[in-house]
């Protein structure tokens, strides 16, 4: 008897994950904390399936300890703490949850909007110690303000429907071109959106080209009076730019919700040079922390990982060739995945053609160094099938589904 699959979940994944695996008979086991590389590297060999969030680091090393992993998965949009490019010549798929945190996201950063016009973080901390500070000065409505959106993609264009509904006009840049939402304006540039709007969102990944993309260049045509909301990446803004603009008065204020460094707990301390400045609003990375937005994120990534261990179906991976075929019918299904070089597809067949199987249906897709197939057979031995195509030399892993 086959031993069900073991999946590894860390970071204290929200359990609608766990219940959703087990009901397929999944053995899931969680963890609340972030492991190290250390810890990985002796945990992995025990499972088939690892599950992280946002903090756990999945390395090369990492990697090279658990090349029998049959996937991963981000419980979170970004993968950057993922080695994609190692996993996928290893053949090891990653999903991720690109839709399920957007609304969270969008909602924080229209309250931060309001908050910031109205200055309401300081005069709260001020109600706290005693303060009373009631003053129309420096406060303002959002209605008829510009907001600007660099980064146009799920939460972007979320963000942009939901300010038009409170009266601000929206304009965006991309470097993607991408159809806008109701009235919002593409701009052809960045300087365009820093030197127009009242409000800039940031709602771009961490690449190298948009590291420190808001330094002191940006903060040199920025619309002078403007906030400054960043929920994407923490390397996306250059703090100590930033700090130079808060105490110069460049900027009104900011609302920061990642940083370029981050406690690895909630038991560390958190520091920055942000800390103490006025109109400044500093959250713990917390733009997708809804109960809400964790649920959801569970059922995403389980479901993707479901699909993939019981189906074959790679969509929602982000660094691997899509194939989604429907689930099995009658005929028996093996996935093969292969350095992707011309003549393998005719080797695999041509070993199931010596089998005396017949292919029933069958599914390529390639992305770089690899290539992904899914085929449905019938007859033949199937177990000593899936045994001799995983020698063939181009071969990097098959599976029975």
């Amino acid at each position: 008897m086959t031993l069900p699959k073991k999946i590894l979940l860390v970071e204290a994944i929200h359990p609608v994950a766990k219940s959703r695996l087990e009901t397929d008979g999944f053995d899931v086991h969680l963890l609340t904390h972030s492991p190290s590389e250390k810890e990985l590297c002796e945990l992995l060999p025990q499972y088939n399936v690892l599950g992280i969030r946002s903090k756990t680091q999945i390395t090369s090393r990492v990697i090279e300890s658990a090349r029998h992993l049959d996937c991963m998965g981000a419980f979170c949009i970004g993968t950057n703490q993922v080695d994609l490019g190692r996993a996928q010549v290893e053949g090891i798929p990653v999903f991720n949850a690109p839709h399920a945190n957007t609304r969270s996201v969008a909602e924080l950063v229209v309250a931060e909007m309001i908050c910031l016009a109205r200055q309401l973080g300081d005069r709260n901390t001020g109600a706290h110690k005693g303060d009373w500070i009631k003053s129309a000065e420096g406060a303002k409505e959002v209605r008829g303000k510009t907001l600007g959106i660099v980064g146009y993609g799920h939460i972007g264009s979320q963000l942009s429907v939901l300010a038009e509904a409170l009266g601000l006009k929206v304009i965006f840049h991309d470097i993607v071109k991408k159809l806008p939402l109701g009235n919002a304006t593409p701009m052809a540039n960045l300087e365009e959106v820093l030197r127009l709007s009242d409000f800039v969102s940031l709602h771009v990944p961490e690449t190298e080209m948009t590291k420190n993309m808001i330094g002191a260049a940006e903060f040199a045509v920025i619309k002078k009076g403007a906030y400054l909301i960043n929920a994407s990446r923490g390397t996306v803004v250059d703090i100590d730019q930033l700090v130079l603009a808060l105490k110069n008065k460049v900027i009104a204020g900011c609302a920061i919700d990642v940083f370029p460094e981050e406690p690895a707990s909630n038991k560390e301390k958190f520091q920055s040079p942000l800390q103490g400045l006025a109109n400044v609003l500093l959250t713990p990375h917390i733009g997708g922390s809804t109960e809400e937005a964790q649920y959801n994120i569970g059922v995403e990534v389980a479901e993707s990982f479901r699909k993939f261990l019981l189906h074959g179906s790679t969509s929602g991976a982000v660094n691997f060739p899509v194939v989604d075929l429907p689930p099995m019918r009658k005929a028996q299904r093996f996935i093969n995945v292969h350095r992707n070089e011309p003549g393998v597809l005719g080797e695999i067949n041509a070993a199931i053609s010596a089998h005396g199987a017949n292919i029933v249906a069958q599914q390529l897709s390639t992305e770089s160094a690899i290539g992904y197939i899914v085929t449905d057979v019938e007859g033949g031995n199937i177990a000593q099938l899936v045994v001799d195509i995983g020698r063939l030399p181009r071969s990097l892993r098959t599976r029975l589904v």
